[in-house]
């Protein structure tokens, strides 16, 4: 390689960092995080396991959520790269390591945006408005995806404002729906009981996929930490002021599901749909004898308000981990860990527009796989695709929490503006969790019935695979190794990318910092 390529090269990066614009501020990073971890996809999953759900999301509040917020504000202020968790896996364990955790970490979003969240905004829109037949359940699945595609294409500075919009629709979505479950409580009464509350082994290893899966993305704002105005001290504050909220928001429409709904009327898919449609009545319409309601005047209006509320808040989930993941595999691709093609922002919106498309590509297919294979049971493949998008986001975390202590170790001299109390647990306790939640979702209900425990396995089967072990495993487990296989194929097509640095400087300068470049 000529020495004016070799020179070009090195520069490569440090133009790229020239698109990026700082215009993320504190407000902004809390508006991201609750975006990111109030997931109203899956509201009605927990609920209908009963209200024990309550119970267990208190207890992973305690001993998963606020140990993963320690640890995510630690790394977060003190390693403040653009690419957030690819760095910190990086400098932790490797060049190859990272770069194959980063393609599983970014794949989980078009799985989860073209399956599970255009799932629930096709079935709210249909339950609210009107049907999709045909081809146009599939049009009207794409224009979900797109919509959220080029809403990830605009500048930071203008697309930073959609994870806030979706942030207040929660808000007053939620907010809507406990004052009008109150009112419905008071003339129809409740459902639930104190007695229900009692844990049970099996309530806790159906939802501890779902509840840690709702318990994520203290890191995502982090993907963008160079376009941050002080990620030294904007981070942390924002981590807590969220997961308090996060907690609040995500507990409490629950608690209004199983308020208002018995627990056979309870349905994973639409659990959260049918109690804001049980509870509008109060405004005008009634529910019949057999579980059926039907909404009138402001009634159907608050109805279909919610429905939209409920359709931007999953399309605001699915850009605001687009935004992240989507910049993290870009920093990736731009330092060896993938194809250099990908590894490109764009000069006029300051994103990474080559990632952005490839992903809602991505999640056209499985959107549109999902609608063909579904053949009317959305619910079954529902459950396939959420499982899907869990485990390939926890098998990244599985060297992302690890990296505090490694880093602690490895690193000990980098400042630290702020430093997470007994790093050894802070990363032991949520790793230990998602390995947990890694082994329930390949094999459901591993465990149930052993040392005493009540339960048959097979009960922990997701909806629509009852009886069905083996097709939901292999569900799981072929995509699973199709991931991982693509993250090898990115890192081999990072080659000519790792090589070109090593010729221009040894050992050179990382693309996202100053710290060692790694394997």
């Amino acid at each position: 390689m000529a020495a004016d390529d070799r020179g070009d090269f090195t520069r490569r990066w440090e133009h790229e960092k020239t698109h990026l614009r700082k215009a993320f501020f504190r407000l902004d990073i809390a508006a991201f995080l609750i975006c990111a971890l109030v997931g109203l996809d899956t509201l009605g999953t927990v609920a209908a396991k009963g209200p024990q759900g309550l119970v267990w999301l208190l207890f992973l509040a305690v001993f998963f959520f606020l140990p993963y917020g320690l640890l995510a504000a630690e790394l977060g202020s003190s390693f403040p790269f653009e690419g957030g968790p690819y760095v910190w896996t990086k400098l932790a364990f490797g060049r190859f390591a990272a770069g194959v955790n980063q393609v599983l970490y970014w794949l989980s979003n078009p799985v989860w945006l073209g399956g599970t969240l255009t799932i629930v905004a096709v079935t709210t829109w249909e339950k609210f408005f009107f049907a999709l037949p045909g081809g146009w359940k599939y049009a009207g699945g794409a224009v979900f995806v797109w919509i959220g595609a080029l809403a990830v294409l605009l500048a930071f500075r203008v697309g930073k404002w959609l994870p806030t919009i979706g942030a207040v629709a929660r808000v007053v979505l939620i907010g809507a729906f406990l004052v009008s479950v109150v009112v419905y409580g008071a003339e129809h009464g409740v459902h639930l009981r104190g007695a229900d509350l009692k844990p049970t082994y099996i309530g806790f290893v159906g939802l501890v996929p779902v509840l840690v899966f709702n318990y994520v993305g203290f890191e995502l704002p982090s993907t963008a930490a160079e376009e941050m105005t002080d990620p030294h001290r904007d981070v942390p504050v924002a981590i807590a002021r969220s997961g308090v909220l996060a907690v609040v928001l995500y507990g409490a429409p629950i608690l209004g599901i199983l308020l208002v709904l018995p627990h056979a009327a309870i349905g994973s898919l639409g659990g959260f749909v049918d109690a804001c449609k049980a509870v509008f009545t109060v405004y005008g319409g009634h529910v019949a004898a057999d579980g059926s309601v039907t909404l009138t005047g402001a009634g159907s209006v608050m109805g279909k308000i919610a429905a939209l509320g409920l359709i931007i808040g999953v399309l605001t989930s699915g850009i605001t981990w687009s935004m992240g993941g989507d910049r993290a595999q870009a920093v990736a691709c731009a330092d060896g860990a993938g194809p250099a093609f990908l590894g490109r922002f764009s000069a006029r919106f300051g994103t990474p527009v080559r990632v952005n498309i490839l992903s809602s590509v991505v999640s056209t297919v499985v959107m549109a796989a999902a609608f063909l294979l579904s053949k009317g049971d959305a619910q079954k493949y529902f459950s396939a695709v959420l499982g899907l998008a869990i485990s390939t986001t926890f098998i990244s975390y599985l060297l992302a929490f690890p990296s505090l202590y490694v880093l602690r170790r490895r690193l000990p001299d980098v400042e630290r503006p702020y430093r997470a109390p007994a790093a050894g647990l802070v990363s032991a306790l949520p790793t230990l969790f998602v390995v947990f939640t890694l082994v329930q979702l390949v094999w459901p209900g591993l465990g149930v019935g052993w040392f005493g425990t009540s339960g048959d396995p097979a009960g922990s089967l997701p909806e629509g695979f009852a009886h069905d072990r083996l097709g939901y495993v292999v569900s799981q487990l072929v995509p699973l190794a199709l991931c991982v296989g693509l993250g090898v194929l990115f890192y081999v097509l990072g080659t000519p990318t790792r090589r070109a640095r090593r010729s221009a400087v040894e050992p050179g300068p990382s693309p996202t910092g100053d710290a060692p470049a790694g394997r």
